[in-house]
């Protein structure tokens, strides 16, 4: 597993943030005013999960609603999005 650097983990989430991009998980557009706990608030997903072997650097992250990412845990493919926008089981 690879290890955590919480300095560049800021700037990575800066960058992130910074592109406004929609959650790469439902393709739904994020709020990025939102703030935790609110689930539509904008996190950083691991694209392979640090659990799985990715690497904790900018080229494996990407923008992800709070209940998006939170559903899809450590997985490495997402749960089939609805239409709706809701994850499905």
């Amino acid at each position: 597993m690879s290890k955590r650097n919480s300095a560049q983990q800021a700037k990575d989430r800066a960058i992130i943030k910074a592109r406004r991009g929609n959650c790469m998980i439902c393709g739904e557009v994020i709020n990025y005013l939102l703030k935790w706990p609110d689930k539509r608030c904008f996190v950083v997903d691991h694209i392979i999960p640090l659990h799985k072997g990715g690497r904790d650097d900018i080229t494996n992250k990407q923008a992800a609603h709070a209940a998006c990412n939170s559903k899809k845990r450590a997985r490495l493919v997402a749960p089939i999005v609805r239409r709706s926008g809701s994850l499905s089981h």
